[in-house]
């Protein structure tokens, strides 16, 4: 572990925000980092102040957004501070699935400070350096576990971006694409704030275009050459809940595959198709996107009744 990132992340107050890949450090949920072993880490959040962040719902931010963006914050931390991957390098989700103790967190709401217990496996090293990492994480407040989670990405340095990515990884000239294009209106009578809204409405009832609004405080705290992986999730979620409406629901559950990137420059397509429930009762939808006729992502969510106030 880098000896100087480790003194930046050992402060009582939050981290640095270069750490987690943020521009504004209000949006940073993360407190500190400790290495229990080899591979092995113990990562505080801070959920006390989660103002800046977006995506309320139901009068208060969605548990699964909040414990997403929590985890996926641990990406660059661990990253840079647990496996000395040189900033600049692109990480890149690949697969992400969780799933929601709801009792747990309807009980206790969403403030505290949880820990992510994180252990690191299918390590893959070219050259001396990290390019692929998956992780299985627990998240637990007060001696409560309040949701598993496990995911992998892939590392590339800029010199593999750039070949990769063409033209496509200007993130400048990407965003610049974007905020051309009229932003297309929301899915009418959805239960997000206007700017959460990521789904426009076409004339099938399960089907959508993504709606890609780059001037979100949260999913584009900083410019981007693609739509990020959490917006995504959020959109994977609003489907479900949507084909649902009226009978309430959260997604409990989630497994996603990124399958390619999603880009700022063309219509993407969701669909969501109602599978049999599970064996539980939970409701279960397969979420696709599809750009270019190419499929980039696919979620299976569950989702479960709400539970009683």
């Amino acid at each position: 572990m880098n000896e100087s990132v480790t003194a930046a992340v050992s402060r009582a107050n939050r981290v640095a925000r270069d750490l987690v890949h943020k521009h504004d450090a209000g949006q940073v949920l993360l407190a500190g980092l400790r290495c229990l072993g080899e591979d092995e880490f113990l990562v505080a959040a801070d959920w006390t102040d989660t103002s800046q962040l977006a995506a309320h719902r139901h009068g208060g931010l969605d548990d699964a957004v909040l414990i997403t963006e929590t985890i996926r914050q641990c990406f660059p931390l661990l990253a840079h501070a647990g496996y000395d991957v040189p900033f600049g390098e692109r990480l890149l989700w690949d697969q992400y699935r969780y799933t929601l103790n709801l009792a747990a967190l309807h009980d206790g709401g969403l403030g505290g400070r949880p820990d992510l217990h994180i252990r690191c496996h299918d390590v893959v090293r070219r050259r001396g350096r990290v390019s692929g990492l998956s992780m299985d994480i627990t998240v637990v407040r007060d001696g409560e576990q309040l949701a598993t989670a496990y995911t992998r990405f892939i590392i590339q340095t800029p010199a593999i971006v750039q070949r990769l990515r063409g033209a496509h990884g200007d993130a400048g000239r990407m965003m610049e694409l974007a905020r051309s294009r009229p932003l297309p209106p929301p899915v009418s009578g959805a239960s997000e704030e206007f700017r959460d809204a990521v789904l426009s409405p076409t004339d099938a009832r399960d089907r959508w275009l993504l709606r890609v609004d780059t001037h979100h405080p949260m999913y584009f705290d900083h410019p981007s050459d693609h739509v990020p992986g959490i917006l995504l999730l959020e959109a994977a979620k609003q489907a479900a809940r949507t084909v649902r409406h009226p009978r309430a629901g959260t997604a409990e559950a989630m497994e996603t595959v990124f399958h390619r990137y999603v880009e700022l420059d063309a219509p993407c397509q969701v669909d969501a198709d109602v599978l049999p429930d599970d064996q539980t009762g939970r409701a279960r939808l397969l979420v696709t996107m599809h750009q270019n006729d190419e499929l980039c992502f696919t979620a299976l969510v569950s989702v479960a009744g709400r539970p009683a106030a």
